[in-house]
């Protein structure tokens, strides 16, 4: 065992055991006079194979032994193995950091408690029923996250232009019926600063969904953000009446945290509105020579799995990659057209596209599937009712 004292150190233990069956034990300490060597107690002999004792007249080395208040000068080379040292009391470094690790240990529990008092554990959060079992993201797809939130994929989104501490704010929105313009806008924080950190969801940081309020003329756009954090985007608004404007995004904070939300806002093209009716609820629709059809029932309050394929005279077409997926499914409700979250599974099965949907409420929705083919993005519309 090595020494105890360690260089430049004045640590002296409070007693020393040399054990021996030859030997007598040696005194806690042994006196000496003031700037004299320690010498050798005659009362009590050591054996020398086992403590080596300094010579009466050996100078003590200053740079191997320290003295303690009140003690004189210890001469130590090197304990012999054999030897056992005790210490009644730990020094102080040891008790330093006992206390330190005791200290995070208990801030760790401290905080696991308390994260599952206010969270309410992992049931809380799921407000809604789900049948999202073994669900697995797409690549990109930001800060969504299934049978986590629950109670706010239950909710419809983008029907004010405030919600989670962002606000979009429009800087350009006049529009002239059938005419080419032009949308710019701000996404503003809690302190009314332009937002200019945005995470890449499905290949693009903004998603801009632009439908009549008959549920008509659907667009998916997607703007370019400037410096300012001012984003822009070509738009032509083909018929007269109020157009709504969605922005989906996934914002990042400051201190890293990542918002998922969907901002709504009214745009305008003067001229007589004459709204269309909602086309009746039909499980297939046509466009471009393909047929594509779901399979599915939503229920209001539960995620439940829609899935499409895509079927044409020659034959079923690959579906090509688009935006990082197989396809993107938008759901509107009728009347005061809430946005729903939907999510797409990575990977087509047998050439079906499914999509995760929760529908908050029972009515009528709109769907919107954008799938591409050969190159060419084609956009299938589906009325829905929710019993």
């Amino acid at each position: 065992m090595s020494s105890p004292f360690a260089t430049g150190t004045a640590a002296v233990p409070d007693r020393v055991s040399a054990a021996s069956d030859h030997a007598s034990a040696a005194p806690d300490r042994v006196p000496t006079a003031p700037g004299q060597a320690p010498v050798a107690s005659s009362a009590a002999p050591v054996a020398a194979d086992r403590v080596s004792a300094a010579s009466d007249a050996a100078p003590v080395a200053s740079d191997q032994a320290s003295v303690a208040s009140g003690a004189a000068p210890v001469a130590s080379e090197q304990v012999p193995a054999e030897a056992e040292y005790v210490s009644a009391v730990p020094d102080r470094s040891t008790v330093r950091l006992a206390l330190v690790v005791g200290g995070l240990v208990l801030a760790v529990l401290l905080g696991f408690g308390l994260g599952r008092l206010e969270g309410g554990g992992p049931s809380a959060a799921a407000g809604a029923d789900s049948a999202l079992t073994g669900h697995r993201h797409a690549p990109g797809t930001g800060a969504h996250e299934h049978g986590v939130d629950q109670a706010a994929a239950a909710q419809a989104a983008g029907l004010s232009v405030s919600s989670a501490g962002y606000t979009l704010t429009p800087v350009a929105a006049a529009f002239t019926a059938g005419r080419a313009g032009e949308l710019r806008f701000l996404v503003r924080d809690a302190q009314r600063r332009p937002v200019t950190r945005f995470a890449v969801v499905h290949d693009k940081p903004m998603h801009l969904i632009v439908v009549r309020r008959d549920l008509t003329g659907y667009q998916h756009l997607h703007p370019t953000m400037a410096a300012d954090g001012t984003w822009s985007v070509p738009l032509t608004l083909p018929q007269p009446g109020v157009w709504r404007a969605y922005a989906d995004f996934t914002a990042l904070a400051d201190d890293g945290r990542q918002s998922a939300v969907t901002l709504g806002v009214d745009l305008t093209a003067p001229g007589g509105y004459q709204p269309r009716p909602l086309p009746a609820p039909a499980s297939s629709a046509t466009v471009d020579g393909f047929t594509v059809s779901y399979q599915g029932a939503p229920q209001a309050g539960v995620t439940v799995p829609l899935t499409f394929r895509v079927d044409s005279a020659g034959g079923r077409p690959t579906l090509e990659r688009y935006l990082g997926a197989y396809g993107h499914l938008v759901a509107l409700r009728e009347g005061d057209l809430g946005y729903l979250h939907v999510h797409p599974e990575p990977q087509p099965v047998d050439g079906a596209v499914t999509f995760w949907v929760t529908a908050p409420d029972p009515g009528r929705y709109r769907l919107y599937l954008d799938f591409q083919v050969a190159g060419v993005v084609r956009t299938a519309e589906f009325t829905l009712t929710v019993p």
